[in-house]
């Protein structure tokens, strides 16, 4: 399985993440279709956002197909998912950076202050920076359980990334509405799960001293 997963799986899902920002490319120099529009600009970031939201969203999906499909395998895919989610937030970021604002760093400030779905997406941005720094396998071992603790903060950078996107959509809110609702499906699954979890812990801790008490 490691070598199948090596060789044949692992390619694949990193020619998938890739294929976005293939078609993007394709799209730019009008290999297909008429290019990217009036305002080329604004759809780049349009695909580069919403492609980042996406694998964000796969990315929180592995775990509940992982215990469903009883597949550790799986699990392999939630590093290459999150470290592309955040390459393609960083791209999104440089083309606003560089193209919007001519990197214009004070403009950039003024941007935060001023719009706060722009402090959002910063914020969200910043918060994926250390997941995929620390995505390594040796930095696993380095930081032990502080691992799992730093990697919860993809939870906070997904709700961050949805209202992002929430509060730049000027048509309509169907769209939003529904990355709100997979982000709420995925979260609530954890959720749950964690208070199953906890009143297990509490029942097989209270069932001793129950067998004690009617010695």
């Amino acid at each position: 399985m490691p070598d199948r997963y090596r060789l044949i799986y692992r390619p694949l899902l990193l020619l998938a993440v890739a294929l976005p920002l293939g078609w993007l490319t394709a799209r730019g120099l009008e290999v297909l279709g008429p290019g990217l529009g009036a305002n080329p600009v604004r759809e780049t970031l349009h695909l580069t956002g919403k492609t980042a939201l996406n694998l964000l969203l796969l990315t929180l999906l592995v775990s509940p197909l992982r215990e469903w499909f009883r597949s550790p395998l799986l699990l392999r895919t939630r590093r290459i998912l999150g470290v592309a989610a955040f390459a393609y937030a960083l791209l999104h970021f440089a083309i606003y950076a560089a193209l919007e604002l001519g990197l214009d760093f004070g403009d950039l400030g003024r941007e935060l202050a001023r719009r706060p779905y722009i402090t959002l997406g910063f914020a969200a941005l910043l918060a994926l920076a250390p997941l995929a720094a620390t995505s390594t396998d040796r930095m696993m071992r380095r930081l032990g359980r502080r691992w799992a603790a730093l990697h919860k903060l993809v939870y906070p950078a997904a709700i961050m990334a949805a209202w992002h996107f929430h509060w730049q959509v000027k048509a309509g809110v169907a769209e939003p509405l529904l990355y709100w609702a997979a982000l709420a499906l995925l979260l609530g699954w954890r959720a749950w799960r964690a208070w199953r979890r906890r009143s297990s812990g509490l029942t097989s801790k209270s069932a001793p001293a129950t067998a004690r008490g009617r010695t």
